[in-house]
């Protein structure tokens, strides 16, 4: 069985949106370049991609990503281009990045059944309403947000359109380059997943 691991870079204002710089019409993006991370900062997302076994990623996150890695070389193009990517859409059909499967259905039965079959960590990254339905629907076992001292005023919030309540817990914390934070939590109540280690990541043990 699996867990559902959301990660994000998140402004202070909760802007998820194009923060590495993919989105022409957002006047702000690229805007998590514009504070440094830290070599700390870099060893997180290395050891988060690292130990990731597959991803989930709503349509626009996917075609974004599937635009940019397959060109790519290195230690995370290798692994984002490798392990298996699931993409909810009702709309795209032939996806064409390597080992991409598309989930059509029903998106709480789909990733149910997902989550029971794919062993270890299936990561998603941005997919705002994708989480949200995620999350109110118990699906979510872990979030992370690497918090950028940033206001932006404008832009895609992650929890923008959540429908109801939804309480968490804070497992770990650090700061890491120019302020930034990492914050990882888990949703309280006995339908979440425990990673096998204490502590989701072996580099960010609460401080």
């Amino acid at each position: 069985m699996g867990r559902i691991v959301v990660t994000e870079f998140i402004s202070l204002d909760g802007v998820i949106e194009a923060p590495g710089g993919d989105e022409k019409n957002f006047k702000h993006a690229g805007w998590s370049f514009e504070v440094s991370r830290g070599t700390e900062g870099d060893n997180f997302k290395v050891d988060e991609t690292n130990s990731s076994d597959a991803l989930l990623l709503g349509r626009t996150t996917y075609q974004g990503f599937a635009a940019a890695w397959p060109s790519r070389t290195g230690e995370f193009a290798d692994k984002f281009n490798t392990m298996p990517k699931y993409v909810v859409s009702s709309t795209l059909k032939d996806p064409t990045w390597n080992n991409s499967k598309v989930l059509s259905g029903n998106i709480v039965d789909e990733v149910s059944k997902l989550r029971d079959k794919q062993d270890g960590n299936i990561v998603v990254h941005g997919s705002a309403r994708l989480v949200q339905t995620l999350l109110e629907n118990d699906l979510v076992d872990e979030v992370r947000l690497m918090v950028f001292p940033v206001v932006l005023g404008r832009g895609k919030r992650l929890f923008g359109d959540t429908t109801d309540k939804k309480r968490l817990r804070l497992v770990e914390s650090k700061m890491v380059g120019d302020g930034v934070a990492i914050l990882v939590y888990r949703p309280t109540g006995n339908k979440v997943r425990e990673p096998k280690e204490s502590g989701s990541l072996a580099s960010t043990k609460t401080r």
